[in-house]
């Protein structure tokens, strides 16, 4: 019982895996994204609950995020139709956060994936604003999003960086 989080943590790696292998306007590619979505807020709750949460564990359910994040992305990026500005504003909060790991690896010798708040709010926002912005065929939420993403990852810097 005590592994459920971390099997958990696994299964979304291979969803995110099996994410390549189906189109985004299919059922098959949404069902694995919820999951995949749901899987992460569960995991880290289980852990909690049950009393095993590890170092071990959040860098597994970091590096998750990460290979799950990077497969929607190989899949959504080819069919989003988002202004050029909202991709600039996107490609900055990859550099925002790019650069907090290369700080934490300068600092402290090894990556830092802080757990905050605004990182799960962005989590979430994301897991819910990608399929409406797919279906809507608008940016909106993603432009709402990427507000509290660029203050998530300005966080996530100042956090790494004062500990």
């Amino acid at each position: 019982m005590k592994q459920l989080p971390n099997i958990l943590t696994a299964v979304r790696f291979i969803g995110a895996v099996c994410l390549l292998f189906f189109g985004v306007q299919s059922f098959a590619f949404w069902f694995i994204y919820f999951a995949g979505g749901l899987s992460d807020m569960v995991d880290g709750y289980l852990a909690r609950r049950l009393g095993c949460e590890s170092k071990t564990g959040a860098v597994l359910d970091s590096l998750a995020d990460l290979v799950f994040v990077a497969c929607c992305c190989w899949q959504l990026i080819p069919v989003l139709m988002f202004p050029q500005w909202l991709w600039i504003w996107a490609g900055v909060i990859v550099a925002i956060k790019v650069i907090n790991q290369i700080s934490a690896l300068v600092m402290y010798k090894r990556f830092q994936f802080p757990h905050t708040v605004a990182n799960k709010v962005t989590g979430f926002l994301l897991f819910l604003g990608v399929p409406l912005t797919v279906f809507l065929e608008s940016a909106v939420p993603m432009a709402v999003i990427a507000v509290v993403a660029t203050f998530a990852a300005v966080q996530e810097g100042h956090f790494i960086r004062t500990k």
